[in-house]
């Protein structure tokens, strides 16, 4: 089950009691105080882990608890530490306060560690209050509460590559043709149901990662078919590539079809709507001897600088090509942040 958006409620453990106690021992009539400190509540922390593809675990389990730390004993012997819990989660999870808050953290690479609540201190034991005045004190410390929080944990896939289209538009024949996802396909709406990652292989031990994205309709900002739901996942590629059927038989204008999915992106994010683009035109098999629709996509992303593909995702014919220009378009986007950054 792919689940990306999850609300968690979680409460570190307590911290144990100080221990009020004095020394008793045969012919030490007047032992001292020796009352041992509290151990410290478990903290709950989340690990980014490269292994965990969803956010499913928090759906059964949305209620997690740390141990609380063991109160002090005589014989100044302190608590134990309550045991911490430490949860795997995709990498690119992004921890949010609820109901939309501020991002607490934002794990994008393996192993990265978050304390989200802390548990709480372990209080004093009397040893720790005895002074050369005040050598039989009673006073403890009592531990203090842990930390309890609601937060919001969302998935943003991690993809150098986001395809975007319509439903149908060979999204997820390409990824599977040019790596080596199989994501489930067939000719009805909404084949895909969540999203998909890809790693292509270009050589010399060299790869990236596509995001195939389930297919967006006009007013998907409004909620339309699927929605907005799954564009979080691209908001963190690269380079986004447009699947544009050209096929008679789609029933559906090209050039209209680009037009949408710019809308529907610039409604969800300018950002993302204005990221470095590639156009493909696929179904080209299908066109038979009639090549208007194919040139007047393709007169288009001339006019837009957008570079331009004609590909059969399905006959494998022209991926070689897109594939390549993807590969040359990652490299000159990592060599411009390189420059900018230095």
């Amino acid at each position: 089950m792919f689940v990306d958006q999850v609300t968690v409620t979680l409460k570190a453990g307590r911290g144990g009691d100080g221990c009020v106690s004095f020394r008793r021992e045969a012919r030490v009539p007047k032992g001292g105080p020796d009352g041992g400190h509290g151990g410290d509540g478990g903290s709950i922390s989340f690990v980014a882990d490269e292994n965990t593809s969803s956010l499913a675990y928090f759906r059964f389990h949305p209620h997690l608890k740390a141990k609380n730390g063991a109160p002090g004993e005589g014989n100044n012997r302190h608590g134990k530490r309550g045991a911490d819990v430490r949860l795997g989660v995709p990498v690119g999870t992004v921890v949010k306060e609820k109901d939309g808050g501020a991002v607490l953290f934002d794990l994008t690479a393996h192993g990265q560690v978050c304390i989200a609540a802390r548990g709480g201190r372990g209080g004093r034991g009397n040893a720790s209050y005895a002074s050369s005045t005040h050598q039989t004190p009673h006073e403890w410390q009592p531990g203090r509460p842990g930390e309890e929080k609601e937060l919001h944990l969302e998935l943003k896939l991690i993809a150098d590559v986001g395809l975007v289209g319509f439903p149908n538009a060979g999204k997820s024949t390409l990824i599977s043709n040019i790596s080596a996802a199989r994501p489930l396909i067939a000719d009805y709406p909404f084949t895909t149901l969540a999203p998909n990652l890809g790693v292509v292989d270009i050589g010399e031990y060299r790869s990236f990662v596509v995001a195939d994205i389930p297919g967006l309709i006009e007013g998907a900002h409004l909620g339309q078919g699927l929605g907005i739901r799954f564009l979080r996942h691209i908001e963190r590629t690269k380079l986004l590539v447009h699947i544009v059927d050209v096929s008679p038989y789609s029933g559906r204008d090209p050039l209209e079809d680009y037009r949408i999915i710019m809308k529907e992106l610039e409604a969800f994010s300018s950002e993302v709507a204005a990221r470095p683009q590639v156009l493909a035109a696929n179904k080209m098999d299908l066109l038979g001897d009639d090549k208007t629709r194919l040139i007047r996509l393709r007169r288009m992303a001339a006019r837009k600088k957008i570079p331009f593909f004609a590909i059969s995702a399905l006959k494998r014919e022209g991926l070689k090509p897109l594939v390549e220009g993807l590969a040359r378009s990652l490299d000159w986007l990592d060599e411009k942040d390189g420059s900018e950054a230095s």
